[in-house]
C-alpha cells in the first residue's frame, strides 16, 4: 500500500510523538518495534523503521549508537515542544500542594520565594529558581524590631514595605545595649527620609545626613540606621536582584557518564555564580506566558543539556514582582512542568498584591 503525503506526515507527526513520549518516560533510546506495540496500530516494525529515517533525515531525532533505536535532537525536542505539545491545566494534587505551602508562609516576601521553590523543585524533580527583582518601588513603612540576644550577638528584625505592598525582613546585628527606645528612634529617623522613596534614593539622602549631622545623633541610632540601610540598599542584590536556587541535586540524578557529570558540575558554577542566571531570567521577564529555553537555546543550558522553563510573576497591576523557574534535563516532562511554573507565578503574584 502505498502512502499519500497527507499520510505519510500525519504518521510520521504520530510516530515522533509517542517517541517523544516514550523517551520522556525511558531516558533511552526508542526503537521501531517498542513504537509498534505502544502505537497498538497496523504499522509494522519495518514501516516505522523506514519513517524514523525519514525523521533522522529531517533533523528531528538521532541514533546515538548504529544498532540502538533513536532519540530526539535538541531540533527535535523544540519542534515538539513548541509544536506539537498540548497543555492543559495543572494536575489537581499539584495544584493543591502549591497552595498549601505557598500560602502558608503569607505574604512574607522572603518565606513566600523560598517555599514556592522547595515546593515546585519537589514536585518536578528538578531545579528550582527564582529571581527577585531590584526594589525599585518607593517605600511605605519599615521598622526595627528587637529579637533579644544569643551567642554572644544581639539582633534586630528590619521589616520593609513597598508601596505594592511587598514585605521584606532582613535581620541585622546590632550592638548589645541597644534599647527599645533607640530601635523607635532609628525608625522614626528612617521614615521621615525614606517613605515616598525608593531604596536607592533613600539611601543617598540618608548617607548625605549622617555625614552632615551625625553629631546630633546617638552613637547607637547610627549604628543600626547604618547596618539597616547596608542591608537594604547595599551589595549585589540592590544591583540585579535576589537569585533563590533549590534542588540543584535532582540534576545528578539523569547524569550518565563522566562526561555529563562534568556539564552538570559546569552548570552548578555558573549557577552558583548567579550572575549569568540574573541576566539571562532579567532579559525574558517582561516577556508574556512561559518562556522555555531549551539546550543550545541558551549557552547556560547547552552545556549541560539542559533546559529552563520560566514565568514572570506579576501583581493585580501587572507590575513585575520577580520570575520563577524550573532548570531540568531537556526530557522533563513539559506538559506538566508548565502550567506548574505557570501557577507557581500567578500564586506568588496573588499573595503578593
Amino acid at each position: 500500500m502505498t502512502l499519500s503525503v497527507a499520510e505519510l506526515q500525519s504518521r510520521s507527526i504520530e510516530i515522533f510523538r509517542e517517541l517523544v513520549d516514550t523517551y520522556v518516560e525511558t531516558g533511552e533510546p526508542v526503537g521501531s518495534r517498542t513504537l509498534s506495540q505502544r502505537l497498538g496500530s497496523s504499522l509494522s516494525p519495518a514501516t516505522i523503521r523506514n519513517i524514523m529515517v525519514s525523521l533522522e533525515d529531517a533533523g528531528l531525532l538521532y541514533s546515538p549508537h548504529t544498532s540502538a533505536g533513536r532519540l530526539p535532537t535538541e531540533a527535535g525536542m523544540r519542534y515538539f515542544v513548541h509544536g506539537l505539545l498540548e497543555i492543559g491545566e495543572i494536575d489537581e494534587s499539584d495544584r493543591q500542594i502549591l497552595e498549601s505551602r505557598c500560602t502558608a508562609v503569607g505574604r512574607d516576601f522572603e518565606s513566600l520565594f523560598s517555599e514556592a521553590t522547595l515546593a515546585l523543585a519537589g514536585l518536578s524533580d528538578c531545579a528550582s529558581l527564582i529571581l527577585a527583582p531590584k526594589t525599585e518601588a518607593p517605600l511605605r513603612q519599615i521598622e526595627f524590631l528587637h529579637l533579644g540576644t544569643s551567642d554572644g550577638r544581639a539582633r534586630a528584625l528590619v521589616v520593609l514595605i513597598n508601596e505594592d505592598g511587598v514585605v521584606e525582613n532582613r535581620i541585622i546585628e546590632i550592638p548589645e545595649d541597644i534599647s527599645p527606645s533607640i530601635l523607635s528612634e532609628a525608625t522614626r529617623f528612617l521614615q521621615s527620609r525614606m517613605i515616598g522613596r525608593t531604596l536607592a534614593d533613600a539611601k543617598n539622602v540618608i548617607g548625605e545626613e549622617l555625614s552632615r549631622d551625625r553629631a546630633s545623633l546617638d552613637t547607637l541610632t547610627t549604628k543600626v540606621i547604618e547596618a539597616g540601610i547596608a542591608v537594604w540598599a547595599g551589595g549585589e542584590e540592590a544591583k540585579t536582584g535576589s537569585l533563590i536556587l533549590r534542588g540543584q541535586s535532582h540534576l545528578l540524578q539523569n547524569v550518565t557518564g563522566l562526561e555529563n557529570l562534568d556539564k552538570i558540575r559546569e552548570l552548578f558554577t555558573v549557577l552558583e555564580g548567579k550572575e549569568a542566571v540574573c541576566k539571562l531570567i532579567d532579559a525574558s521577564i517582561q516577556a508574556q506566558g512561559v518562556q522555555i529555553f531549551i539546550g543550545a537555546d541558551n549557552r547556560l543550558f547547552d552545556l549541560a543539556g539542559c533546559s529552563l522553563v520560566v514565568a514572570s510573576c506579576k501583581g493585580s497591576r501587572q507590575q513585575i514582582l520577580g520570575a520563577i523557574g524550573v532548570i531540568g534535563p531537556t526530557r522533563m516532562n513539559y506538559s506538566r512542568i508548565i502550567p506548574m511554573v505557570d501557577y507557581t507565578a500567578k500564586i506568588i503574584g496573588r499573595l503578593l498584591s
